[in-house]
């Protein structure tokens, strides 16, 4: 387990940089991909080096994979209900990664729950809509945030990164973005004031890992 890593005090070091050439992303989604295009956009300004070898969509009718295919990406579809259990499900997925010889697996929105290799340890990340601990865990996904957010009357919110690991929204925080709540502000709109954050925080992140500059001790990120 990944946890019992993330434990130490020896501190870990989870990515060798990745300088000489573009980090080669997997990104995983289950809806609109409206993080895929973010990425794509970025790559495109040059503020992100990064190439997409490969999406995986867990859903077949989901907006994403038009998405995927209409900017000449592979997009494949690996549906959780086609497979016996999350093991084989995890196992079909990460084959699929390694054949396209990602560093990176980017998970985008992407909502059935992995089982992570040790090969891919320290080399899944996910973005969460919310400032992890809070509004987060299983069942707590999408506009259910931002709604469980506006519920509680919350002042502040935002966006995380972290590590995946076999647990929902578990792994060390990597980075996290804040936004205040307007008064009157409904789950929609929060979602849109978060969608701002995530836009640099996720490739900022992507930045920071390629770097090779980010260490992991007791479960808490350092940059060396």
């Amino acid at each position: 387990m990944i946890s019992a890593v993330v434990d130490s005090d020896i501190p870990v070091v989870p990515f060798s940089p990745v300088t000489d050439r573009p980090i080669r992303l997997g990104v995983l989604i289950s809806g609109g991909g409206t993080t895929l295009l973010n990425f794509l956009d970025q790559i495109r300004s040059g503020q992100l080096v990064a190439e997409i070898p490969l999406v995986i969509a867990s859903q077949k009718n989901c907006k994403g994979i038009d998405r995927a295919r209409n900017a000449g990406l592979e997009c494949l579809v690996l549906r959780p209900r086609d497979f016996a259990n999350v093991k084989d499900f995890s196992q079909a997925v990460f084959s699929e990664l390694r054949n396209a010889r990602v560093d990176l697996v980017t998970l985008a929105g992407f909502l059935s729950l992995l089982h992570v290799p040790d090969d891919f340890l320290w080399r899944v990340i996910n973005i969460h809509p919310s400032l992890i601990p809070a509004f987060c865990g299983h069942g707590f996904y999408g506009h259910h945030v931002h709604e469980a957010a506006i519920k509680r009357g919350v002042k502040v919110s935002g966006c995380t990164v972290h590590f995946a690991d076999n647990e929902y929204d578990h792994g060390p925080i990597i980075r996290q973005q804040a936004v205040t709540i307007p008064d009157g502000c409904t789950a929609d709109e929060l979602s849109a004031l978060v969608f701002e954050q995530e836009k640099t925080a996720y490739p900022e992140a992507i930045r920071l890992l390629a770097s090779g500059r980010l260490m992991i001790k007791n479960r808490r990120t350092y940059i060396s």
